[in-house]
C-alpha cells in the first residue's frame, strides 16, 4: 500500500511540475469531471436506463427517461390487449360456427373488425419502436452528455461588432466581429 501512494504523490509532482515549467494551467486531476468517461456513462444508461444521466450529474433527466420508457410500455400493453380482443372478435364472427359468439355479439361486421384489429397490431408495433428509440436517446444522451463535462460556459464570453478598419480605409463598408473566448 505505501509503494501506491508513493507513486501516486511522485505522479502528482511531476504533473504539478510539468505545468509549472510549461507555463500552462495545473490541473485539478481529483476533480470528478477530469475523471469522466463518455463510455462508462454510455455502459451505465444501457445497463439500467438513466443511470447514465445519474453519473452525469443530470438527475432531471432521469424522470423524463423513466416516463418515456414507461408511457412506451404502456401503449405496448393497451394496444396488444386491444388487438387480442378485436381479433378473438373476429375470428369468432368469421368462423361460420353458430356456436360461437364475440363480446360484441354482431355489432360489428367481420371488416370493420379486422380493420380494426390491424390498426391496433400497427400501433403495438409503433409503440415497440418508440420504446426502441427512448431506450436508444437514454444511451446516445448520457453519451454526448459525458463528453461535455469538462466543456466550459463562462461568463466571459464576448461578441463584438465594430466596424471594419481594413475594409474602411479602402473606402467600402464592412462590418468585424470579435470573439473572446
Amino acid at each position: 500500500m505505501p509503494v501506491r501512494l508513493i507513486l501516486l504523490l511522485v505522479t502528482l509532482a511531476g504533473q504539478f511540475h510539468a505545468g509549472a515549467q510549461t507555463g500552462g494551467p495545473v490541473v485539478d486531476t481529483l476533480d470528478w469531471r477530469y475523471r469522466h468517461s463518455p463510455k462508462r456513462a454510455a455502459i451505465y444508461s444501457a445497463l439500467l436506463p438513466g443511470a447514465g444521466q445519474v453519473y452525469n450529474r443530470k438527475y432531471w433527466k432521469v424522470p423524463i427517461v423513466w416516463g418515456g420508457l414507461g408511457l412506451s410500455y404502456y401503449f405496448i400493453r393497451e394496444n396488444s390487449s386491444q388487438y387480442q380482443r378485436y381479433r378473438d372478435a373476429y375470428i369468432a364472427v368469421s368462423d361460420n360456427d353458430p356456436n360461437t359468439t364475440d363480446e360484441f355479439n354482431g355489432q360489428y361486421s367481420a371488416s370493420s373488425l379486422f380493420e380494426t384489429a390491424e390498426t391496433y397490431r400497427r400501433w403495438r408495433d409503433l409503440s415497440y419502436i418508440a420504446i426502441g428509440l427512448v431506450y436508444a436517446l437514454n444511451v446516445m444522451d448520457a453519451t454526448v452528455d459525458a463528453h461535455f463535462v469538462r466543456f466550459d460556459v463562462g461568463s466571459d464570453l464576448s461578441l463584438k461588432l465594430g466596424p471594419s478598419l481594413p475594409l474602411a480605409s479602402r473606402g467600402t463598408l464592412g462590418l468585424s466581429v470579435r470573439m473572446d473566448l
